[in-house]
């Protein structure tokens, strides 16, 4: 998802770790799906994109747990 937005808005990867705050290497990581994002960075990067926490937070969820083999769809919801 990180990648698609990041072509959506036509912007350089060093642009979008301006705006994300990680590093070149951590954004390749994540768009080549070598690493995964924590729900907390899932909320982060939501709001420095102005997008919703909970959207973010769940995909980031999901992502993990598919990667462990659970085929769940996360929902999440405020506490």
């Amino acid at each position: 998802m990180i990648e698609a937005m990041r072509q959506g808005e036509e912007m350089s990867q060093i642009d979008f770790t301006k705006k994300l705050g990680i590093s070149k290497q951590r954004l390749c990581e994540i768009e080549k799906r070598r690493r995964f994002v924590s729900p907390e960075r899932a909320a982060n990067f939501a709001k420095r994109l102005g997008y919703s926490e909970k959207s973010f937070v769940a995909l980031a969820r999901q992502d993990i747990d598919g990667e462990g083999g659970l085929k769940l769809k996360v929902s999440v919801g405020a506490a």
